[in-house]
């Protein structure tokens, strides 16, 4: 019955974004992306050889896959890299990403594509990445014995496997080869429920982050922009977050600065931002003149793929998302000891709830809360550089889990053909 259901449930929803796509750009980019897909993996893609394939939601998801993509690529070339996205989000930003050997969106999770794509593909390892569970594509892996090892997953006790209806999708679970867990509250929890084949790694963001941090690109029309100045990076921004900032903008000392990445980078919405910021003689990074007017105190970043190294030049970070369905990526931010102010929907990120009881992060419940913490972190020195130092430290810490997780694709891949230093 839940089989029928969940198949239901599939048709519903590409039903569903089918009609949204008139109206929805993201969803007339999933719509085609999606056309003919099978066609074109069979006629594209040589199975021949030995392929790994990663599998990710969005683009957040693929940042905590890629160092295991990295180093799977380095240490086994002749290894194969199969890439899907669900969301265009990811798939749209990554589709030309240089170690994968392609790219394409997931085909819809039905019997049949899972059946068409396993049959060509031929997979040696699947990697999911956090909460892909799609369940027509694990049952044909486990059919086929294709190991299928899901990392830097968190769970907890709301989700439906642990509830009374979840006996279904607890099946499921046992088709896992091997969970990498973020935190020993998820292996207790699938413990809990008989599924044992579970190890605590953490999370692969942090060594993805740290290696970011490590060699960052320069930006020098970034770092002209902030000069001397006192610079606040509002990450991944939603209109709720960016009323907030423009309210803490205008508190703030002339020497603060704001450098906005925008979640959304459409035209509409980057012309939206500047009227919203208007007094701040607003700039887009795409049109930037090569001396900066120095009334010019808001940079609003209306491109893609940049924001992870945007944070060096930052003072203080706010990151979006956390008064809608989620906090953005914090890591990012917090590896380059920058302190991190964020909204209040952050429960579901270990890694918010962690920085918050150490010191720091700081999550805040209102605009006015959000205004005031963030005075407080542009105007005391001190306090802002002992915070960001907690919330680097802590980054550094967690760092390692990619190294753990590689010891198992070890197990299925054979000793390592390229000798690493």
């Amino acid at each position: 019955m839940m089989g029928l259901l969940y198949r239901f449930f599939i048709f519903s929803y590409s039903l569903i974004v089918r009609v949204a796509a008139v109206f929805n750009p993201k969803a007339r980019l999933w719509i085609a992306g999606r056309k003919n897909i099978l066609s074109e993996i069979k006629k594209n893609v040589n199975p021949a050889g030995r392929i790994v394939w990663v599998h990710c939601a969005s683009l957040g998801e693929f940042e905590q896959g890629r160092p295991l993509i990295e180093q799977i690529k380095s240490q086994y070339p002749d290894v194969q890299i199969f890439l899907t996205f669900f969301s265009p989000s990811g798939f749209e930003v990554r589709k030309n990403y240089a170690l994968a050997d392609w790219v394409y969106y997931l085909p819809v999770d039905t019997v049949f594509n899972a059946t068409s794509l396993l049959s060509h593909l031929k997979p040696n390892l699947v990697l999911f990445v956090k909460y892909e569970f799609w369940y027509n594509y694990l049952d044909q892996l486990y059919r086929r014995h294709i190991p299928v090892i899901f990392l830097s997953v968190i769970f907890r006790p709301s989700q439906h496997f642990f509830s009374w209806y979840g006996g279904w999708f607890r099946q499921q679970l046992q088709k896992v080869t091997m969970f990498f867990v973020q935190d020993e509250n998820s292996a207790e929890l699938l413990s809990g429920v008989g599924i044992h084949h579970a190890e605590v790694a953490g999370d692969t963001r942090m060594d993805r982050v740290v290696s970011l941090a490590q060699n960052p690109e320069a930006f020098d029309v970034v770092a002209g922009f902030k000069s001397d100045n006192t610079l606040l990076v509002g990450g991944s921004t939603w209109p709720v977050d960016e009323r907030l900032l423009l309210a803490a903008l205008r508190s703030a000392a002339p020497h603060v600065r704001l450098l906005l990445a925008p979640h959304l980078v459409d035209n509409e919405h980057v012309q939206a931002l500047v009227k919203q910021f208007a007094e701040f003689h607003p700039m887009l990074y795409t049109h930037l003149p090569e001396n900066i007017p120095s009334a010019c105190r808001v940079l609003v970043i209306d491109t893609m793929g940049m924001l992870s190294q945007l944070y060096q030049y930052a003072d203080v970070a706010y990151i979006g998302g956390g008064f809608g369905v989620g906090i953005h990526n914090l890591p990012e931010a917090a590896v380059f000891g920058v302190p991190v102010v964020h909204g209040p929907n952050y429960n579901k990120f270990k890694e918010a709830v962690d920085l918050r009881d150490l010191g720091g992060g700081f999550p805040v419940s209102t605009e006015k809360e959000g205004v005031d913490t963030l005075l407080l972190l542009l105007q005391n020195r001190q306090i802002r550089e002992e915070s960001g130092a907690i919330a680097q430290n802590y980054i550094l810490k967690n760092a390692g889990a990619a190294n753990l997780i590689m010891e198992k694709v070890a197990a299925y891949l054979g000793p390592a053909t390229r000798h690493i230093i």
